[in-house]
């Protein structure tokens, strides 16, 4: 994954901007359609996940919990998911999420021993670098009532409404307003909208705060026609893209 240019927020807002490492983990984890898994030397690739979300799907516990000792050796896992643009955006990985553990015997797609995961770590890994994560702040972290239908959000939003994007461009201050080849949404959740804008040998990414964090997928609608209220009401001189 290609490292992008430092993310920008485009304004200033009261309370938490952006999801904690920890929440963007979790959703990457509920979003997710496949994983792989990787024991002793083999990688399995485990697709659709039976319908259920990665963490109904491994069943993950602290080495010190009673209910799931088992004996015998056990056996390190990792299990590897990456985060990817829904939208045609340049670099679409978004992020790379990791999971290592030990699992009660070697592990079998079609043994339920196999997705109980005693957890080590987790690790996300972006834009902005490496974030370690326990299993006391993954399991504390609130679900994003977005990140279920931030695919289909997003590509609406290009496909039906691709002319309000360069409008939200006003938003983004600074902007390097020369050389702009084109901007698009690349990710939407809970605390805000990420604009993806792209020039001809870079790109970087302009974080717009929603001015309160959504709490119910109905509300999404009102948040982004506010962002899109602000841009109207701002005075750009020029043209916004090159």
């Amino acid at each position: 994954m290609r490292r992008s240019p430092a993310r920008t927020t485009a304004r200033s807002t009261a309370g938490t901007t952006a999801p904690t490492a920890a929440e963007r983990v979790r959703s990457i984890l509920t979003t997710a359609t496949s994983l792989t898994v990787v024991s002793e030397g083999v990688r399995t690739e485990v697709c659709r996940l039976g319908g259920e979300e990665a963490l109904g799907h491994f069943h993950l516990h602290a080495p010190s919990d009673g209910a799931h000792v088992t004996t015998g050796p056990r056996v390190p896992v990792r299990l590897e998911l990456t985060d990817v643009a829904p939208t045609p955006v340049r670099d679409r990985l978004r992020a790379r999420v990791t999971l290592t553990g030990l699992l009660p015997g070697p592990y079998d797609p079609d043994s339920p021993k196999s997705a109980c995961l005693e957890f080590g770590q987790a690790v996300l890994e972006d834009d902005g670098g490496r974030a370690f994560v326990t299993l006391k702040e993954l399991q504390d972290a609130e679900p994003d009532p977005v990140a279920a239908n931030e695919a289909d959000l997003l590509t609406h939003l290009v496909d039906g409404h691709g002319e309000l994007v360069p409008l939200l461009l006003r938003l983004v201050r600074p902007l390097r307003d020369r050389g702009v080849l084109r901007a698009l949404p690349v990710g939407i959740d809970r605390y805000g909208l990420t604009l993806r804008i792209e020039y001809p040998d870079s790109h970087r990414d302009a974080r717009l705060p929603f001015r309160t964090a959504v709490r119910h997928l109905d509300h999404i609608g009102a948040q982004l026609n506010s962002l899109l209220t602000e841009a109207r009401r701002l005075a750009h001189p020029g043209r916004l893209l090159a």
